[in-house]
């Protein structure tokens, strides 16, 4: 079972396994029509290689523009290249950086990680622009932040409760959750209550 399918529902999966066939059906199509214009056969055979390239990356999990950008410029393909692939990538949907937004967020929020390392993680992948500030917003809302950090601390609470004087707990508690980046308010909420 592959990631996608974890994420998606079966008929998801196969839509989506079916859609990149036609995807590479309908790119070749457009290699023909590029061709006509003033490719040479030489750019049009690269052209092909790495639209397969771009193919083969997003098919083991959806991938931001600039994440794609990335690996095919690792490859060593020319930069208008990777301009038309990704273009071409985009108007057939399968780069869309909301979607990878909304995906990434959820996988992290079910890892157990706060607000303000998701958003450290959006921004290290280029996905920060306000669209994908107001989804961020949506599926991790501040009240959300409080019940996963409670969550990860009972979940850590026998490795926390080794510790016999209360101010070292309560400082290892406070940078184990600071460093899944859970913002300093909910931690101290916890610590307190896990002191009482």
């Amino acid at each position: 079972m592959t990631r996608l399918s974890i994420l998606r529902s079966p008929a998801q999966a196969g839509r989506r396994t079916g859609a990149l066939e036609s995807f590479a059906a309908a790119s070749r199509e457009k290699m023909k029509e590029d061709t006509k214009q003033n490719y040479s056969p030489a750019a049009n055979e690269s052209y092909r290689q790495a639209m397969n390239t771009a193919v083969r990356i997003l098919t083991n999990r959806d991938h931001s523009a600039f994440e794609l950008n990335r690996k095919l410029q690792q490859r060593g393909y020319a930069a208008k290249i990777i301009d038309a692939v990704i273009a071409q990538c985009e108007d057939f949907g399968y780069i869309d950086d909301r979607r990878t937004a909304r995906i990434y967020i959820q996988q992290l929020k079910c890892r157990c990680f706060g607000r303000r390392y998701i958003r450290l993680a959006l921004k290290k992948k280029r996905l920060s622009d306000p669209a994908i500030e107001r989804i961020f917003l949506q599926d991790y809302p501040q009240d959300d932040e409080y019940e996963y950090a409670d969550r990860l601390l009972k979940k850590k609470m026998k490795t926390f409760a080794r510790e016999t004087d209360p101010q070292k707990r309560s400082d290892k508690i406070y940078r184990f959750l600071y460093s899944r980046g859970f913002s300093p308010a909910v931690i101290r909420d916890l610590v307190n209550q896990s002191n009482s």
